[in-house]
């Protein structure tokens, strides 16, 4: 004679639902250079690099900050320089294959990675799009504005060609690229998002 356990049918069922969970994402090796469009724009180029590091992950997710219109994506593999297939997806298709946790109301950059990422080891992207967000990057008073809250921990900003830096409200390097445009580096050493404010003006002809 057979005797029901609802208790090990409940563990079982638990255990094979953990199982079929999408794991958290992991990532390391963060680094973000946004370089301002043409003023009047609102647009701004984004290059993120990054570094992913989930073990057996087939693909990486990016997601599109809500406010912000992507266009001109493009996504590469670091270690070969060859470019690599994705799809924008909403967030449900994202939590489904692959990214737990995912907003389901957010879009993603889903990109196919050139080999599932080794348990010891990761995959290097390189993603690059344009994004258009008036209320990040505008004009006021005749001078550029790019104020973003920015949660990754390296990040440099690079002005349009022209300009120059007249303010930033956190500690910076500020540089000057081979072409002469003005790159403004920093690291948040903080835990929380640097809510970064950069301010330039037209240099003089």
């Amino acid at each position: 004679m057979r005797i029901a356990c609802p208790l090990a049918a409940s563990l079982i069922s638990a255990a094979s639902l953990a199982a079929q969970a999408p794991a958290r994402q992991t990532s390391a090796g963060e680094y973000t250079r946004y370089e301002l469009l043409a003023p009047g724009s609102g647009k701004f180029r984004i290059l993120y690099e990054v570094w992913a590091t989930t073990p057996g992950a087939r693909y990486f997710f990016n997601p599109i900050r809500k406010g912000s219109i992507a266009s001109e994506e493009a996504v590469y593999d670091r270690a070969s320089g060859r470019p690599l297939r994705f799809e924008v997806v909403d967030g449900v298709t994202a939590r489904a294959t692959g990214l737990g946790g995912a907003d389901t109301t957010g879009s993603y950059i889903r990109v196919e990675l050139p080999h599932p990422v080794p348990s010891d080891g990761t995959v290097r992207l390189l993603i690059d799009k344009v994004y258009e967000d008036p209320k990040s990057y505008y004009d006021e008073g005749g001078n550029l504005v790019f104020a973003r809250s920015l949660g990754i921990k390296r990040n440099a900003v690079v002005l349009p060609k022209g300009y120059e830096l007249i303010g930033c409200n956190v500690p910076s390097q500020v540089l000057t690229e081979a072409d002469g445009r003005t790159l403004i580096s920093f690291i948040n050493a903080g835990p929380d998002a640097a809510s970064l404010v950069v301010r330039a003006r037209r240099l003089n002809p």
